[in-house]
């Protein structure tokens, strides 16, 4: 019974994000493809981002089809191009009014240890996982300031290697990078405090999830990454998104810093 009333309790405060526009990056797999189809389905308007915008386009017809009370709007962005992001925020002001929630979830890693990486690899890594992050988050900020919107939500996909270096050559730069997610993201909570807005910001930190994210890390070496997902119990996707909803869905006088969480 109460387990019941907690889900109820959680859709009724997800009423007040009925109709509204949440920007996720990193829209087509894997934990971004999870949120966006979750934030449709409680009735978000979203607007997800990827390079490869023909499978958000699948996934925007396959929540039609389905009959959820949200819509997914598919939009193509290199996310390590600042042009294509500004003018991705412009389109979304145009058409939609603004941001009211962005989902930073957009990243990647590449297997280069610090004493024999390619610089262009970790130069990628963070264009994607530290700028482009960085530049979404204020302009996202700067959408929800122009149009009065002061219970607005950001949200950056961190991960447990954003608080521990764990014994792995090949993850240590990826690591950095969410360590200055986790940086980033208390930075901007005490900034927007010292705005005096109620607009809040949350890391979300999960363990090994279950995507194409290890198989792409490992994209030459199948066998490694089936190996990191039979050493630990891996999470899916769907666990992420509801961590996302439960962050939206707290009361507008709770601030949520940080979830860690991992499989058991």
């Amino acid at each position: 019974m109460l387990y019941l009333k907690q889900v109820t309790g959680v859709r009724a405060v997800m009423e007040r994000w009925r109709g509204r526009v949440a920007l996720v990056t990193g829209a087509s797999v894997g934990i971004g493809a999870a949120v966006a189809v979750e934030l449709v389905r409680l009735g978000m308007k979203v607007v997800g981002c990827a390079r490869d915008v023909g499978k958000i386009q699948k996934l925007a017809a396959e929540c039609q089809s389905a009959g959820h009370p949200g819509v997914l709007v598919p939009f193509k962005c290199d996310l390590t191009n600042e042009e294509e992001i500004l003018s991705m925020f412009a389109a979304i002001k145009e058409q939609h009014k603004g941001v009211d929630v962005c989902i930073n979830n957009a990243g990647l890693s590449h297997p280069e240890p610090l004493l024999s990486g390619k610089t262009s690899s970790w130069k990628n890594m963070i264009d994607v996982n530290v700028l482009a992050l960085s530049i979404c988050a204020r302009e996202a900020y700067q959408s929800m300031k122009e149009r009065n919107v002061d219970d607005g939500h950001i949200i950056n996909m961190n991960s447990l290697c954003g608080h521990q270096v764990f014994s792995l050559a090949d993850a240590h730069f990826y690591s950095a990078t969410k360590h200055a997610v986790t940086a980033l993201t208390e930075g901007l909570r005490q900034e927007l405090r010292a705005e005096n807005t109620h607009i809040r910001a949350t890391c979300i930190s999960p363990g090994v999830v279950e995507t194409e994210f290890m198989s792409r890390f490992y994209n030459d070496s199948p066998e490694k990454a089936a190996g990191i997902y039979a050493a630990v119990k891996p999470m899916k996707a769907i666990d992420v998104a509801s961590a996302v909803t439960y962050v939206l869905s707290a009361p507008p006088h709770v601030q949520i810093g940080d979830i860690h969480f991992e499989g058991v």
